[in-house]
């Protein structure tokens, strides 16, 4: 109960992310850039996600690695049930026009708890070697690792055949098609679907130096953790 209230901002701000983010990944982003549909290769899930690494890496600028590991557990539980929940209740909801099976949602949540965990843990680790360095290099390098791993893993085991054992996969996604929608190689969709989400966290990495700093400033000396 102590850490819960000492440490609540952090809690929360963690858990908004993470349940705003399971919920807009359900929502293609429309529009095209040039020849590429964005709705082929992103959805608004891809622009908050990202800011879980900020609230990782302000917690362990704050309190330390072992606090910023709490937050990260919270994260992870609350990645895989809002994996399993929220699908279903947009559906009825009549926000999302497809309903996913019982089965498919299993291996989704099993993929986004996989991702997250494995994602946050290794910032976590990358913020601790670096924290000592140039007061950039710590987010940066561990964002930038985190989200390389948290793609790659989350759209293997969520979309890819080697996987299927974990429960049905998704036809579309292993149709070829055009990489990005634009070039003239061919590839299953969902490595441009990996492609598009990775890009964009790699642009609000950068962008979140931006809070970090600003946030990060007002603490002249980090707080040790209990």
């Amino acid at each position: 109960m102590n850490f819960l209230f000492r440490y609540l901002p952090f809690v929360a701000a963690m858990a908004l992310v993470v349940v705003a983010s399971n919920i807009l990944v359900q929502f293609p982003m429309q529009g095209s850039l040039g020849g590429l549909a964005l709705a082929d290769i992103l959805t608004w899930g891809a622009f908050t996600y990202p800011f879980a690494f900020l609230v990782t890496d302000l917690a362990n600028r704050r309190y330390g690695p072992a606090v910023a590991r709490r937050i990260v557990f919270v994260g992870f539980m609350l990645a895989v049930v809002t994996s399993i929940v929220a699908p279903p209740l947009l559906f009825k909801a009549g926000w999302i026009e497809f309903e996913t099976h019982a089965d498919r949602l299993v291996r989704i949540a099993a993929s986004s708890g996989a991702a997250f965990l494995t994602a946050q843990l290794l910032d976590v680790t990358v913020f601790n070697w670096l924290r000592r360095q140039s007061w950039w290099r710590a987010p940066i390098f561990g964002t930038l690792a985190g989200s390389v791993f948290d793609t790659a893993i989350f759209f293997t085991i969520a979309f890819s055949a080697t996987f299927a054992f974990i429960g049905p996969g998704d036809a579309f996604a292993l149709e070829p098609a055009p990489l990005l929608g634009m070039f003239s190689v061919e590839t299953m969709r969902w490595l441009s679907w990996g492609l598009g989400d990775l890009s964009v966290k790699l642009l609000i990495a950068v962008f979140a130096l931006i809070p970090y700093r600003l946030i990060a400033a007002r603490w002249m000396q980090p707080a040790v953790a209990a």
